[in-house]
């Protein structure tokens, strides 16, 4: 077997490699609640305290990697650039639809259901 300090030295090697897994880890969940929080806040949907508690254990301010920067950012701009064109766009392509058409569509599907089930 191993020498009684060989295995102490291993044990700690052990340890420490935990710890920084555990850091990691932490760092990935505070990163991904950063992102949580962004979109929610962009959304206007209401917070969740876990995010505000992965903050916390990862030390307060969390910086984002570019690539989740990057998303969240581009999101953003998106949703900028459609805004007020958006609604106008919406309201323009409504007009184009020929509602009659969709009615009658409407109603020959409800008819084609009723000749296949019975209980109607």
């Amino acid at each position: 077997g191993m020498a009684r300090e060989e295995f102490e030295e291993y044990q700690r090697q052990l340890l420490e490699e935990k710890i920084e897994r555990d850091k990691a880890f932490a760092q990935r969940k505070a990163e991904r609640a950063t992102v949580r929080m962004h979109l929610r806040d962009k959304y206007h949907l209401a917070q969740d305290e876990r995010d505000d508690a992965q903050l916390h254990v990862a030390g307060g301010v969390v910086e984002l990697p570019q690539e989740l920067a990057a998303m969240v950012h581009s999101e953003e701009e998106e949703e900028e650039e459609e805004g007020s064109d958006g609604a106008f766009a919406f309201l323009t392509k409504l007009r184009e639809v020929d509602l009659p058409a969709l009615r009658d569509r409407a109603l020959g599907s409800v008819d084609e259901v009723k000749e296949k089930c019975t209980l109607m």
